[in-house]
């Protein structure tokens, strides 16, 4: 596996990226998600041997103070192989001065344990007191 920031894929390997895990609603307008990615503070990669693209984390940032995870997908033949933590630690390392660092997914029982082993706690176990999110989805 090739874990690159320089190396950007084409838009149909993007596309065929997003595909595979069935997040239709970026494939559905791809003008749109190839905006999202030129707009993001940070975009890693993942290809397999084949240089085939197989994962992708994105990231928003004020490099600052907070940092917010926006995609991290993997090609379902390649997940359970260390892709998806080489993709968040890669995230985490280019961020890991920011006193924040935030994602909003799913609620299914594997991607809690994924981010809860990468260090993530969801907000109502916070210890010092639930953190709450708001959010709007249109």
């Amino acid at each position: 596996m090739e874990i690159s920031t320089t190396k950007a894929p084409s838009q149909d390997q993007v596309l065929g990226l997003y595909d595979s895990v069935g997040w239709s609603s970026y494939t559905d307008q791809p003008d749109l998600l190839a905006k999202a990615h030129s707009n993001s503070d940070f975009l890693v990669y993942a290809y397999d041997e084949n240089q085939e693209l197989i994962g992708l984390a994105r990231a928003i940032s004020d490099d600052a103070t907070i940092c917010y995870l926006q995609d991290i997908l993997v090609r379902p033949s390649a997940q359970r192989t260390g892709t998806g933590q080489e993709l968040f630690s890669a995230v985490r390392k280019r961020f890991e001065h920011l006193r924040q660092f935030v994602l909003i997914t799913d609620d299914e029982p594997k991607q809690r344990a994924f981010y809860e082993y990468m260090g993530l706690t969801e907000g109502s176990d916070f210890e010092h007191g639930i953190i709450r999110v708001f959010a709007q989805f249109l």
